[in-house]
C-alpha cells in the first residue's frame, strides 16, 4: 500500500509541476518514486521470509497442474525468493513453459518481432488441472490476453514501463485473469496469468484433484503465454506468504530442466 501511495505521489507531484510551473528543481519530483522502490526492496527482502514462522513447513505435495512436456523458469528449486521478491506470495513460485517439441516455442529475440500473438506459444490455451481436492476461493478472467513481451524492446517495456503500472494498479493486474484454491490446512494454490473467458469454475466451488479449472492464458505481467503456479498461507496474495510445494512424481524441477507430467501423474477425480 506504502508503495502505491508513494507511486501515486510521484506522479501527482510531476503533473502539478508541469501545471503550475514550480521553480524547484525536476528531480525532486522523483523523490516519492525512489522512496516507493526502498520500501519494495525492503518488504521483499524481508517480508514472508523463508526463514519466517508463518511459511517455516516441508513441502506439500501435490499433483502437478498441467500435463505434457514442459520446462521450468524462474524455480523456487535455484533460490529463493524464485521471482526475485516475497511479496505476493511468490517466495516459493514458479513458472512452466510448454515444450511439446523442437521449436515449437517461439524463441527470444533480441530486437524483431518485437511481439507475437500469444496464439504463437504452445503453452497459450492449455489446460489447468486442480492439484488437489480443494474449494475455489478466489476466480477471476476478465482482463485480456495481450501480446508477448519476449525481445529485449519487448522485455525492457515489459520491465519498466508496464510492471510499474500494474505494481501501482494492485495485485490482481499483476496475476492477471487468476484462479486460488483453498487446499485446506491453511494451504492456499494459485494459478495466473489464465486465458480470458476460460475458466471453469466460481467461486464456492468444490474441484477434485485433477479437474480442469482454466485455461493457460496471457494476461496480467507474463512475458510470454505461461502458467504461474504458487502456494500460500493465505487467500490473499497481497497479503500471504509463499509456501514450499512439491509435485507428485516431478519433484520441483531447476530452471531450465524439462519434466513430463503424464496424466496418471494428476489423480482424476
Amino acid at each position: 500500500m506504502a508503495f502505491r501511495g508513494l507511486q501515486l505521489a510521484f506522479i501527482v507531484l510531476v503533473i502539478a509541476h508541469v501545471c503550475f510551473g514550480w521553480d524547484y528543481a525536476v528531480w525532486w519530483d522523483f523523490l516519492p518514486l525512489v522512496l516507493a522502490y526502498a520500501v519494495v526492496t525492503a518488504g521483499n527482502r524481508w517480508g514472508g521470509a523463508p526463514d519466517s514462522p508463518r511459511v517455516a513447513r516441508d513441502p506439500l505435495e501435490v499433483a502437478a497442474p498441467v500435463t505434457g512436456r514442459w520446462s521450468a523458469l524462474n524455480s523456487p528449486a535455484d533460490r529463493t525468493p524464485s521471482h526475485g521478491i516475497h511479496s505476493h506470495g511468490q517466495t516459493y513460485a514458479i513458472d512452466i513453459l510448454a515444450e511439446p517439441g523442437p521449436g515449437a516455442r517461439p524463441a527470444f529475440r533480441w530486437l524483431w518481432p518485437i511481439a507475437r500473438r500469444p496464439q504463437a506459444f504452445p503453452a497459450f490455451g492449455a489446460p489447468l488441472l486442480a492439484v488437489a481436492d480443494a474449494t475455489v476461493v478466489r476466480a477471476a478472467d476478465g482482463q485480456r490476453d495481450h501480446l508477448s513481451r519476449n525481445s529485449l524492446p519487448g522485455l525492457l517495456y515489459l520491465m519498466l514501463v508496464e510492471g510499474s503500472v500494474r505494481e501501482l494498479t494492485g495485485v490482481n493486474r499483476i496475476l492477471g485473469n487468476h484462479v486460488i484454491l483453498d487446499l485446506g490446512n491453511g494451504t492456499y494454490a494459485a494459478y495466473a496469468h489464465l486465458q480470458r473467458g476460460s475458466l471453469t469454475v466460481r467461486e464456492g466451488d468444490s474441484v477434485h484433484a485433477g479437474q480442469p479449472l482454466a485455461r493457460c492464458g496471457k494476461s496480467g505481467n507474463s512475458s510470454e503465454p505461461h502458467p504461474h503456479f504458487q502456494l500460500m498461507d493465505g487467500p490473499d496474495p497481497d497479503a500471504a506468504r509463499g509456501a514450499p510445494f512439491t509435485w507428485s512424481g516431478i519433484g520441483v524441477p531447476q530452471g531450465g530442466e524439462t519434466f513430463e507430467a503424464p496424466p496418471a501423474a494428476v489423480a482424476l477425480g
